[in-house]
């Protein structure tokens, strides 16, 4: 947690960090008071947010994610480059399709290190391997739309013959 917090610090890029907030202040908190006081101008720290109109909004240039299937989808149909850090589950999966199949995202390593962190968010936010994610998850983003958009969409075209499917077994 304090390698993400520090790492984040020192990218110098205003965040929104979404974390339990008795990790941050209170006799519990894991983060110490200097990164409060360091990213004070330039953070915001809530321990909940409707994520999917977060990352639909303009001034997101980027998502820290375990990469779970939601929060992929979440990413794609905001148009928005992704830092994945996979724990469990699908997360290892997602993260490879994102980061190798996909080209949206970057994957930070399980032993994370503050220096680490802070080069992808600059990488991220700042660097030509950034702006090629994020013209690839516009790329996405125009695909998921059309999939969607119409009833020639190949998401609508797919349910419909599920349902039918379902409704002659």
């Amino acid at each position: 947690m304090i390698e993400f917090a520090f790492g984040l610090a020192n990218s110098k890029h205003t965040f929104l960090w979404i974390i339990r907030s008795d990790l941050v202040l209170g006799d519990s908190a894991i983060l110490p008071p200097e990164f409060t006081t360091e990213t004070k101008d330039r953070s915001m720290i809530a321990s909940w947010c409707p994520q999917e109109d977060v990352l639909k909004h303009p001034s997101i240039g980027g998502f820290l994610t375990h990469s779970g299937w939601n929060s992929t989808l979440d990413t794609v149909i905001g148009g928005v480059p992704i830092i994945c850090w996979p724990f469990f589950a699908e997360q290892q999966t997602n993260c490879k399709y994102s980061c190798v199949d996909w080209g949206i995202g970057m994957e930070i390593d399980n032993n994370v290190k503050r220096n680490e962190v802070e080069k992808l968010v600059r990488e991220l936010m700042d660097g030509e391997k950034g702006k090629a994610l994020k013209k690839r998850v516009m790329e996405w983003k125009s695909c998921a739309e059309n999939a969607i958009s119409s009833p020639n969409g190949s998401s609508f075209v797919n349910l419909e013959k599920l349902v039918s499917q379902i409704l002659n077994f």
